[in-house]
C-alpha cells in the first residue's frame, strides 16, 4: 500500500491503550495538535473511559473507543481493520506496546494499512517469537524512537535499521511561566527562604525513587537545608517508597504530593530538579525544567545525556549512584554562578525539543513511507 504524495492530506489512525495520563499520552496530545495545524485528518482509537477519551472530547478530536479487556484481544485487531476500511485510513500510528499488538493482530487478519510505531522505552525488544514477529512484520514501516539511545538499543535485535528514525519528544515552550507563585511553600508551610528539591514523575519502578530517597538521606545527614518533594501519582512503587522514607526517618523532610494537574504553575518554584530514573526513553520532565529555568541534577539513563550535557546544561551522575547525585546537588546549591550558567545554556538547548519540531519530525517520517 502506497501513501499519498507529500503535499496531500493523510488520514491517520492513532491507537492508544493507556487508561491513565502519563508522558506518552501527553506526547500524543501534542502530536494531535501539531498534525491538526499541519492540515492532517486524524482519528483516535482509545480505551473506553480513559484519560485520552476525555482529552479528545474536551479538545474536539475525532475518536472511537474500545474495551481493552486484555493486552492481545483479537477483537480489537478486527475492529482496527474495519475502521481502516470504513474511513480509508492511510496509516496507523501506535503509541504504546499494547496498541502495537492490536495493530499487528489487525495485520494478521488481513489489514494492509502501514503501521508506524512510537517507541519510548530504552530496553531491548523481546527475544521471544511474539515480540520478534510483532516488530518485524512487513506492515511495520517505521519505528520512531524518541532518542538516539533508544534507537541504539532497538537495533541490537531489530534487523531493519532503514525502518527506524529518531524524533525527539517535544514540549510546549510557552506553557511554563518563569514566575515563582510560592504555592508549594504555602501549601506545605515551608519557610520562604528554604529551597525546594523535587522529582516530578510517577512513583514507578523505572523512576527509581529509592535512589532519590537514599540521596535525600545523604543530603540531610550532611546538613543540607532544603525541603524535598516527590510530585507524581502512584505508578506501583508508592507503598515501598513510603516505607523506605519511614525506615530512614525522613517523614519530616520528604513530601509526597500525589498527582498534580498544576505542574506548569509549581515547577518554576522548584530550586532544583533531582531526576533519578534508572531507565528513561528521553524524560520530558527534564525538558520542562530546562524550559522554565530550573537547574537539573539527573542520572545518565537512556536519552537523558542527549538533553543534559554534564557541566553544560545540567549535572549528571551514574544510574543508582546516590552519593554522586548528592555531591552534584551540593555543588549546584552552593554555586550561584554555575546555576546561572547551566540554566542559560539549557534554555538554548531546549528549543530543539519543541512540540512543533516533534510534529514536523513525525510528519516527515510519515511522508517518507511513500
Amino acid at each position: 500500500m502506497e501513501l499519498k504524495t507529500k503535499n496531500s492530506k493523510l488520514k491517520i489512525l492513532h491507537i492508544s491503550s493507556a487508561r491513565s495520563w502519563r508522558g506518552g499520552e501527553q506526547q500524543l496530545a501534542y502530536l494531535l495538535e501539531e498534525l491538526q495545524a499541519l492540515g492532517q485528518e486524524q482519528l483516535v482509537l482509545c480505551v473506553r473511559g480513559s484519560a485520552m477519551e476525555g482529552f479528545c472530547r474536551e479538545k474536539g478530536f475525532a475518536f472511537m473507543t474500545y474495551r481493552k479487556r486484555f493486552s492481545a484481544n483479537p477483537l480489537v485487531g478486527l475492529k482496527i481493520g474495519r475502521i481502516c476500511k470504513k474511513h480509508s485510513i492511510d496509516l496507523i500510528h501506535v503509541h504504546d506496546s499494547h496498541a502495537h499488538t492490536f495493530a499487528w493482530l489487525g495485520a494478521l487478519f488481513g489489514n494492509k494499512t502501514p503501521i508506524v510505531v512510537s517507541r519510548r522505552v530504552d530496553f531491548p525488544i523481546g527475544k521471544g517469537r511474539f515480540s520478534q514477529m510483532k516488530y518485524h512484520h512487513p506492515s511495520v514501516r517505521k519505528i520512531l524512537c524518541v532518542s538516539e539511545e533508544i534507537r541504539r538499543v532497538l537495533l541490537r535485535d531489530y534487523r531493519f535499521p532503514e525502518r527506524t528514525a529518531v524524533v525527539y519528544s517535544g514540549i510546549d515552550l510557552e506553557k511554563f511561566p518563569f514566575k515563582n507563585t510560592g504555592i508549594l511553600h504555602r501549601e506545605y508551610r515551608i519557610p520562604e527562604a528554604l529551597p525546594l528539591i523535587a522529582n516530578v514523575a510517577a512513583i514507578a519502578p523505572h523512576k527509581d525513587y529509592f535512589t532519590f530517597v537514599r540521596c535525600v538521606d545523604i543530603l540531610v545527614r550532611q546538613g543540607v537545608q532544603a525541603a524535598f518533594f516527590i510530585i507524581g501519582g502512584d505508578g506501583g512503587d508508592r507503598p515501598a517508597v513510603e516505607r523506605m522514607i519511614r525506615e530512614r526517618g525522613l517523614e519530616g523532610h520528604i513530601h509526597l504530593t500525589g498527582h498534580r494537574a498544576d505542574i506548569p504553575t509549581i515547577l518554576p518554584e522548584i530550586d532544583l530538579l533531582l531526576f533519578t530514573s534508572k531507565t528513561e526513553g528521553l524524560g520530558t520532565t527534564v525538558l520542562d525544567a530546562m524550559a522554565c529555568g530550573v537547574p537539573v541534577v539527573a542520572t545518565a539513563a537512556g536519552g537523558i545525556p542527549e538533553m543534559i550535557g554534564d557541566g553544560e546544561t545540567g549535572l549528571l551522575a551514574p544510574v543508582g549512584d546516590a552519593e554522586k547525585l548528592a555531591r552534584q546537588v551540593i555543588r549546584l546549591l552552593g554555586d550561584r554562578a554555575l546555576r546561572a550558567r547551566l540554566t542559560e545554556r539549557a534554555l538554548g538547548r531546549v528549543r530543539d525539543f519543541s512540540k512543533e519540531a516533534m510534529g514536523r519530525g513525525v510528519m516527515e517520517a510519515y511522508t517518507s513511507l511513500s
